[in-house]
């Protein structure tokens, strides 16, 4: 998994750097699909710092979420918790299909019918 850190409006330190990545890692636990990680600090506001974060899974699937708090790590803690709910959410869909083969036909009828009017 590639990982990539941008800073805005500062600089961050080496071992500070290495925290965050090692917070994202921890997300390969919930889907081990995962192709890229992109962390964005923006530290234009040294009050409360704020992390974006997007990631991209096999077959062109992207999860992002924002994240403000009054630590740099809460601000990462927060947007790492809203992108494992995505994986997990993803994930359940996608075993579910895989899983009831039925599940997969209605919809297949119910977009059928929905033209049809």
């Amino acid at each position: 998994m590639q990982q990539s850190i941008a800073v805005r409006h500062g600089h961050l330190a080496e071992s500070t750097q290495e925290k965050l990545k090692g917070r994202v890692e921890k997300l390969t636990r919930i889907f081990d699909r995962l192709m890229s990680v992109e962390i964005v600090v923006d530290l234009s506001d040294e009050q409360r710092p704020s992390v974006d974060l997007k990631v991209s899974a096999e077959h062109k699937h992207d999860f992002v979420a924002h994240a403000k708090s009054d630590s740099l790590i809460g601000a990462l803690d927060g947007a790492v918790q809203k992108i494992e709910q995505q994986l997990r959410k993803y994930k359940d869909r996608v075993q579910q299909r895989h899983r009831d083969p039925q599940a997969r036909r209605q919809e297949i009828v119910l977009d059928d019918d929905s033209s049809e009017e």
